[in-house]
């Protein structure tokens, strides 16, 4: 993720104020048009700190695993 990429809740807001824009209308083609780009931007943004946060719990999860899974007896 670059420096200057807000965090996750940070995008999720923008992107919803994003999306109560385009919904309320009233806006010109080009002004829609680049909020819907900033809104993809904001998800793409979204997606790939869930996808880390995922990343990290899948990570947790195996070792525990590993830990409770007795190795061979001796």
């Amino acid at each position: 993720m670059a420096d200057d990429e807000p965090g996750y809740e940070q995008a999720r807001d923008e992107l919803a104020q994003v999306v109560a824009k385009l919904e309320a209308g009233g806006l010109s083609l080009e002004d829609s048009l680049a909020l819907w780009e900033r809104g993809e931007a904001l998800a793409r943004v979204c997606e790939r700190h869930l996808a880390g946060a995922r990343a990290k719990v899948d990570a947790v999860l195996r070792e525990a695993e590993s830990e409770d899974t007795p190795g061979p007896a001796h």
